[in-house]
């Protein structure tokens, strides 16, 4: 029998939360260990993220490419990489505003 899209999902969402947890057993200092996805731009945690050939994912884009090679809906990670420039681009502007606000309180 066929899965239908949602227990795919509902699959990989449990899959994936397990990662972040056999991470953190098996390396309880993981927690504290963060770096910037890849996929999405963004400082994460280190337990429960993946490499993919040359990139490193978070847990949380673990979860998004995942399910995309389930439902089929891209064959490899560049496609996600593609699909995600905007929101890396987004969060890279994000960080300069931020480091300016901070700059410009340090100033006054």
């Amino acid at each position: 029998m066929k899965k239908t899209q949602e227990e795919i999902i509902e699959e990989m969402q449990q899959v994936v939360a397990q990662m972040v947890i056999d991470d953190l057993e098996e390396n309880p200092d993981i927690a504290n260990e963060y770096f910037e996805c890849d996929c999405c731009g963004k400082n994460k945690s280190m337990a429960g993220s993946i490499g993919y050939g040359r990139y490193r994912l978070c847990n949380d884009c673990v979860l998004l490419a995942e399910t995309g090679f389930a439902l089929g809906k891209f064959d490899d990670i560049q496609a996600l990489m593609d699909a995600m420039e905007d929101n890396r681009l987004e969060e890279l502007c994000q960080f300069i505003k931020d480091e300016e606000s901070r700059k410009n309180s340090l100033d006054n």
